[in-house]
């Protein structure tokens, strides 16, 4: 088709040099698709490089304690990407003897793989003619054709699937594949495309329409929660600090934070002094309280917005504390991260 044939040759010329297109082994292919996942090449491609050094094999990886795992995703976001990645890959060494399941439906039956992950090994790795959709792919696809069904529905999701599907390359899927997507991340942008100088600029249909910016059509998602988050920061005279593991399912399962206070709303400095009393590590201990952030922070997940106030707590001693020189050791929301890199009481 000429649409592959134009594609596939734009891709020739443009395509950027990245590690796992230098490889066909499904291990590193893996790795690489579920780090890219709602992240951006130059954000995932370090993480992928430092996976890679503590990981180099599958077996690497199978043999690693989830909190290191954790630690090495941390700044990424969506950990449960992180804990389906060692799950699968203790799975694959335990069940599969290291050997990854050479189809697109062998490898859907993995834990975090998807229809998009499953396509992209399956056509890369085995050249199975499997069609990958993703955010690259609805955008080029919808302008190109001038589609207007909304990408999360069912109907949008089917319509696409089946349109890549009848435009790959049966020949060269791993080409055209790799292709559509790296089109949709550097020349067909989200914002700002180089419609100027598209091989595909006189039969585009949102081009020639006018209508780039208003393609793909995406329908709004449900209301945006507001939580109210204070974390108590603890200070000891013997440099120490109070860090929990959050058990149970969530966005931040098994990582560590400061312990924490949820209230219905923003709450002022004499009102959480009141709650602060109660809480069982303070009961019968003398503290002194400050307030780190006097503005809250907000933390937006894809859900629901996080107001955050961290709270300083300087007390004689803590039980089971962590020591300053430690905290950098756990896994931790980059939100906590993020201030633990910020906060001189620690004395880094």
């Amino acid at each position: 088709m000429a649409f592959s044939k134009i594609l596939t040759s734009w891709y020739s010329a443009n395509k950027r040099s990245l590690p796992w297109r230098e490889t066909k082994n499904p291990y590193f292919i893996w790795l690489s698709e579920i780090i890219l996942q709602q992240t951006q090449v130059k954000q995932g491609l370090p993480y992928y490089e430092t996976f890679v050094k503590h990981f180099p094999t599958v077996f690497d990886l199978a043999k690693a304690d989830e909190s290191k795992v954790l630690k090495l995703w941390q700044g990424l976001g969506y950990y449960s990407r992180a804990r389906n990645l060692h799950f699968t890959s203790k799975y694959i060494v335990n069940e599969c003897e290291g050997i990854f399941p050479d189809t697109y439906k062998g490898l859907l039956k993995l834990k975090g793989v998807g229809d998009y992950t499953a396509s992209a090994i399956a056509s890369i790795c085995f050249n199975e003619v499997a069609a990958v959709v993703d955010g690259n792919v609805y955008r080029v696809l919808s302008r190109y054709y001038g589609i207007n069904t909304p990408i999360n529905i069912t109907e949008g999701i089917k319509t696409f699937k089946a349109l890549a599907q009848e435009l790959i390359d049966t020949k060269d899927p791993a080409t055209f594949n790799q292709a559509i997507m790296e089109f949709g991340a550097i020349q067909c942008r989200p914002k700002n495309p180089d419609c100027m100088f598209c091989p595909f600029n006189d039969s585009c249909v949102a081009y020639n329409k006018g209508i780039v910016a208003q393609l793909p059509v995406k329908l709004k998602k449900l209301k945006v929660k507001q939580r109210y988050f204070n974390f108590l920061v603890f200070l000891s005279q013997n440099k120490q600090t109070v860090l929990e593991q959050r058990e149970g399912k969530g966005i931040w399962q098994n990582l560590y934070q400061f312990p924490l206070i949820e209230t219905d709303n923003n709450l002022g400095y004499d009102d959480f002094l009141k709650l602060t009393k109660q809480h069982v590590i303070l009961k019968g201990n003398t503290f002194e309280l400050s307030q780190y952030n006097t503005v809250p922070k907000v933390h937006k997940l894809s859900h629901q917005h996080l107001n955050t106030t961290f709270w300083v707590i300087n007390v004689d001693k803590v039980d089971k504390g962590v020591p300053f020189k430690k905290i950098n050791e756990y896994p931790v929301p980059i939100l906590i991260g993020k201030f633990i890199e910020g906060f001189e009481g620690f004395g880094f």
